[in-house]
């Protein structure tokens, strides 16, 4: 029978309510929300490249060195950084850690036979600390008592300039990283009156960083035995960035006059640009939330001046202001959930189609996980404020005389 009668109730109290004023609620809701989230979710998978180095905007790695002006070092400075220079850096905000590049001071001749055919040049060396490396090959040691062999890194763009540009001149055969990684390299360090030899093997292809590097380890005391020149202070270092958009960052790089291998700086702009559009885009969707927030509220007021007669005769039967309220409050929840529940999949349909563009440039490591959570909690947050205004317009209404 209690069924029966709140049947009735509710079917007293909807007669005036105007279906077009609640689907311009949930729409303009839905737009709002889908707006935020999708905004929300792209920057999310833009900037979870960052870790892929791939990737077009990875530039939270970044490589400074000095500029060289004029005559170079014929007539000035060696473009070199000094220890206070890495220390200031070092304690910027932006800047989590800090590499030096340590060059060689020794002369390296390598040669290798392929294809029967002898190829011999001079090299240099590079070596920076383990955890700047993007890739982490388990024969990356030395052993400076008994090990003949050194384990190499190069940038993964040497082996397409070879492909493509030396071997198709020379008619050499075109190779894989593979084929390359078992291709051992006779290397002579020192010069005619003290030398070694080792045979080096490539291990890795990096694609951060440009240079062909050795382990740490191997420089110092390759460095030590068999430097003819004296060890120059770093003329590179590379900067864990926090953040690559970060506008500090940018500015103090160009107030220095620094240089940035490949395009990271320009990765930063963009990602800083990134960033505030994402703000902007957030700023529009939340705006369109709260005035559909506003007119949830003036049709609720609306209506409840309309049904104000009735309110007071369902008081006067016995009903409080919460139990009339509530009939609204389950309208408007139920409105709500439906409205998360179709704009948490358009955003999943759109991102579908985000990411087959993404993954030509790089490939995006987060999921919806933040975005979900984030809209529940954004959905949360509105259906309480609802629920209190009503309640609040209710109270208010049936208490005027």
């Amino acid at each position: 029978m209690a069924f029966r009668v709140n049947k009735i109730v509710w079917q007293l109290l909807r007669r005036n309510i105007s279906q077009s004023q609640m689907i311009g609620y949930a729409v303009a809701n839905l737009v709002g929300l889908i707006i935020v989230l999708t905004a929300i979710q792209f920057y999310q998978d833009v900037k979870s490249m960052q870790g892929n180095d791939d990737a077009f905007i990875s530039a939270r790695y970044i490589v400074i060195s000095k500029r060289v002006q004029g005559l170079g070092s014929l007539l000035g400075p060696r473009a070199e950084f000094s220890q206070e220079e890495v220390s200031e850096i070092a304690a910027q905000p932006w800047a989590e850690e800090v590499g030096t590049f340590t060059a060689s001071a020794f002369s390296v001749y390598a040669s290798v036979e392929l294809a029967s055919k002898y190829m011999s040049t001079a090299l240099f060396f590079e070596s920076i600390p383990d955890e700047f490396f993007d890739v982490k090959p388990s024969d990356w040691t030395f052993d400076p008592a008994g090990s003949t062999m050194i384990p190499i890194i190069i940038p993964k763009d040497y082996l397409a300039l070879y492909n493509f540009g030396f071997a198709a001149s020379k008619g050499l055969p075109q190779i894989s990283e593979e084929m390359v990684q078992m291709i051992p390299i006779n290397i002579r360090i020192g010069d005619n009156f003290r030398h070694q030899a080792f045979t080096g093997r490539i291990v890795g292809f990096s694609s951060r960083l440009n240079t062909i590097a050795v382990p740490e380890l191997f420089m110092q005391w390759a460095n030590a035995q068999y430097a003819t020149t004296p060890i120059a202070m770093p003329s590179r270092l590379i900067v864990k960035a926090h953040d690559p958009g970060d506008k500090a960052m940018i500015d103090y790089i160009e107030n220095h006059e620094y240089e940035i291998a490949g395009n990271a700086l320009n990765s930063g702009k963009i990602m800083a640009m990134l960033s505030l559009v994402t703000v902007i885009v957030v700023v529009v969707g939340i705006v369109i939330s709260l005035l559909a927030f506003f007119i949830l509220l003036l049709s609720i007021h609306l209506l409840l001046q309309k049904n104000r007669e009735k309110l007071r005769n369902l008081m006067l039967l016995g009903y409080t202001s919460a139990e009339v309220a509530r009939y609204y409050h389950l309208l408007v929840a139920s409105i709500n959930a439906t409205v998360l529940i179709v704009a948490l999949i358009v955003v999943s349909v759109v991102r579908l189609w985000w990411l087959n563009i993404l993954q030509t440039i790089g490939e995006p490591q987060g999921g919806m996980s933040l975005t979900i959570m984030l809209s529940i909690l954004a959905m949360i947050l509105i259906t309480t404020f609802n629920l209190n205004s009503i309640s609040r317009h209710t109270r208010d209404t049936l208490s005027k005389k």
